[in-house]
Order: structure tokens, then sequence, then C-alpha cells
């Protein structure tokens, strides 16, 4: 006699772990964040995939959802870094309407902008720090600097500065905002907001015009 038919068992549906389910909350932006602060906290040597996972509470398996590698992930924290610090800003600026005037005034203001500035900064030191030894990270800073820089020139243009004169301009407030940057604890507000005062009022002062008398001085005959 035949044995008897007897149903397959079913299979049991795994039960869904806490890190997949973490895995699936977690968005590419959480992973950077993540190893962003860990920049800030020891330098581009932490930024490890195991640290990352471990600071998110998930599986490392759960970081190769999202990236190729930790040189992916390293790329798009640059990247993250690059637009947050340039276009990002820049389109706040252009949404606010204004003049170039208003615009450079509101410009030098920004390392003041309180604990958003300072974290902007700390982010910042940590990939300046960075890109002292990794060509990738240099380029991102580069391209930053070169964006800020055109942007302000930009302003001063629109007030009249010939082009060699609005960029120079512009490499001065620059150049003011990264000392405001790193030297944040100099001085009170008051003392601050006075050389705030003091370097819009000498970038804004016109062009010396020439006597004619003296224009041809110091040329060869």
């Amino acid at each position: 006699m035949d044995a008897p038919l007897t149903r397959p068992a079913r299979p049991r549906r795994r039960p869904v772990a806490a890190a997949d389910t973490a895995r699936n909350a977690l968005t590419p932006a959480h992973w950077i964040e993540a190893a962003t602060e860990l920049l800030v906290d020891g330098g581009v040597d932490l930024v490890r995939v195991d640290v990352v996972a471990k600071v998110l509470e998930v599986t490392r398996g759960s970081f190769y959802w999202h990236f190729k590698d930790r040189n992916d992930l390293l790329a798009r924290v640059l990247e993250a870094w690059r637009t947050a610090a340039t276009e990002q800003v820049i389109e706040r600026f252009e949404g606010r309407g204004g003049d170039a005037r208003e615009r450079i005034a509101e410009l030098l203001t920004l390392p003041f902008r309180g604990p958003a500035a300072e974290r902007a900064a700390r982010i910042e030191l940590a990939i300046r720090d960075w890109a002292r030894r990794d060509a990738t990270a240099q380029r991102a800073v580069d391209e930053v600097d070169e964006r800020r820089i055109g942007y302000t020139a930009q302003c001063f243009s629109a007030l009249g500065f010939d082009i060699a004169e609005a960029r120079s301009r512009a490499f001065l407030l620059y150049g003011y905002q990264v000392a405001e940057a790193l030297l944040r604890r100099q001085g009170s507000a008051a003392q601050q907001g006075e050389r705030c005062a003091l370097v819009e009022r000498l970038l804004l002062m016109p062009v010396p015009a020439v006597a004619p008398e003296t224009a041809g001085r110091g040329k060869a005959p």
C-alpha cells in the first residue's frame, strides 16, 4: 500500500531582524552624516565601514546596500560637503534677493551664524586637514574655494569694479571669513562686530582715482 500523501511543510518565514529594519530605514544621507562626524572627531582614518556601522547600530553588511566600498562613501562625503558649502549657500543668498552690497555684507557675517557656523567650520577644518594628504580631497577643496571666490567676485563686479579688482576684493573677503572661522574665540561679540564693519567699509571703498599727472609715472619712456 502506498504511503499516505502528506502536504509539504510550508517554509517558515524568516523573522525580520532589527538590523534589517534599521537597514531599510537608513538612507545614504544617514551614512554620510555619521561618516562626516567621525571625520571631524578623529580624521579620515577613523572613517571605516565597521566604525560607521557601529555608530549607526547596524550590521556592516547594511553598508553595501548604499555604497560600493569605503572610497565610494568618502567620495560622497566630499560631494555632500561641496554642495552644502557652495551651491546651497548661494541658492539661499540668491533667493533672498537684495543688491550686491547687501549680499557682500551678509557674506561677511557667515562666520558668526552660531552653532551652524561652528559645525560648518569644524567640518571644513577636518576636510582641509584630509586634503593635505589626499589628492581627491584637495580637488574638492580647490573647487569650493574657487566657487566661493567666484561668486563673491560677481557681487563686487555688480558694484562696478573691474574683473581683476573684483577678484582681489573677493579673495580678501574670503581670507577674512577663513580667519574669523579659525580665530572665533578672539575678542567679544562686540569686537567681532567692529572687525566685520571695518572690513566691510574697506572692501566697499571705491578705487582711488589716479591724477592725470601721475598716471604715467613709473613707466619706461
